[in-house]
């Protein structure tokens, strides 16, 4: 790590290349068995209804099986159910999981582009702040007073990063993140375009005739290996800390309140919100748009439906959905219910029509 010293340079992270496969190779990366031809090549991928000639497509779920028939694609991966299905693709893939080992090729197929250490010059530094090896940071990025970036990160364009911000190695920032003072990022973090991270929390005290702020003073903690989308926020603690688990990916458009700590490996899709206090477990998964009461826990491995509202704690395990969140079986009755309900208030309005 040293004190940092502008240069020349400007940072990389380039569109991917992408190259080509033959059938036999893929089936010999995804551990798959080859019928059909073994030579046909492939230089990317696509979804089966719009794969031309050239590409390789998946086919896991009998729903789409009559999208083959149509497909452009050159090679298929399938699984063993649908592996007979008509189509007219040259060679065809069987293995357990199609999406699976399409994941797998994509490495293979899409080469990143790369890297070009280099600082631009017209970032700003603060005194003292220090930059670690192979760094790239893009243009008019501003690095705050005793900041600290580890080896290798990635900074992009119009990037602020406060004064004693720390950034871990192989970090990767998108253009127009923000990183407030008391925010420290583990290695291998990924923040989107436009993400707010450690902003103050909505706290206040009403006093005197008026609205008092409460001090921010607590850090804003983002464990290693976390994802987080575009415009999210994420506001530091009060006098605790708020906590991002290691590996939990975070979509776009959420936002988690102050003291706020989610666990490991999470998932929380987006328009989440997150009241402050909350304590989100281990494995958690929180669908889009649902909303958490402060001050309550969402049990290890809970899941969370789309768009509930979430006013109590969640036992670990359990799936809540609806509003207010309930266990989902529960849910489902009562909307069941209020269903039959309104239709039977229909009936008796219109017996009531006619006796009239």
């Amino acid at each position: 790590m040293t004190s940092a010293v502008a240069r020349d340079g400007q940072s990389g992270g380039g569109a991917a290349t992408s190259r080509s496969l033959t059938a036999r190779r893929i089936a010999e990366l995804a551990g798959g068995e080859l019928r059909g031809e073994g030579d046909v090549e492939v230089t990317g991928v696509a979804p089966i209804e719009r794969a031309v000639a050239g590409t390789v497509t998946f086919l896991g779920v009998a729903k789409y099986a009559p999208s083959l028939a149509t497909s452009g694609a050159s090679v298929v991966l399938v699984t063993p159910a649908l592996a007979d299905t008509e189509g007219p693709v040259a060679a065809r893939v069987v293995v357990a999981n199609p999406q699976e080992a399409l994941l797998s090729l994509l490495p293979h197929l899409y080469v990143p582009a790369p890297r070009r250490p280099g600082i631009d010059p017209t970032v700003r530094f603060g005194r003292g702040a220090q930059v670690g090896r192979e760094v790239e940071i893009g243009p008019y990025v501003v690095i705050g007073d005793e900041a600290v970036i580890g080896d290798r990160a990635r900074i992009g364009a119009s990037v602020v990063i406060g004064a004693g911000v720390t950034v871990g190695e192989d970090v990767q920032l998108f253009p127009h993140v923000t990183l407030y003072p008391g925010t420290s990022l583990g290695a291998r973090v990924i923040i989107h375009a436009g993400a707010r991270i450690g902003s103050d929390g909505f706290g206040y005290v009403f006093a005197r005739g008026a609205h008092q702020k409460i001090p921010h003073v607590g850090r804003c903690v983002i464990e290693s290996d976390v994802e987080i989308g575009a415009n999210t926020t994420i506001d530091r603690g009060s006098i605790d800390d708020t906590v991002v688990g290691a590996g939990t990916k975070i979509d776009n458009l959420v936002q988690v309140a102050h003291n706020v700590r989610i666990g490991r490996l999470c998932l929380v899709m987006s328009q989440v919100g997150i009241s402050g206090s909350a304590r989100i477990g281990d494995g958690a998964i929180i669908a889009g748009q649902a909303g958490i009461q402060g001050h309550h826990t969402i049990g290890a491995g809970a899941r969370i439906g789309g768009q509930a509202g979430v006013l109590g704690d969640v036992p670990a395990g359990e799936t809540w959905s609806g509003y207010p969140a309930r266990p989902h079986r529960e849910s489902l009755r009562s909307s069941a219910a209020l269903f039959k309900l309104s239709g039977m208030i229909k009936r008796l309005e219109k017996l009531l029509g006619d006796d009239a």
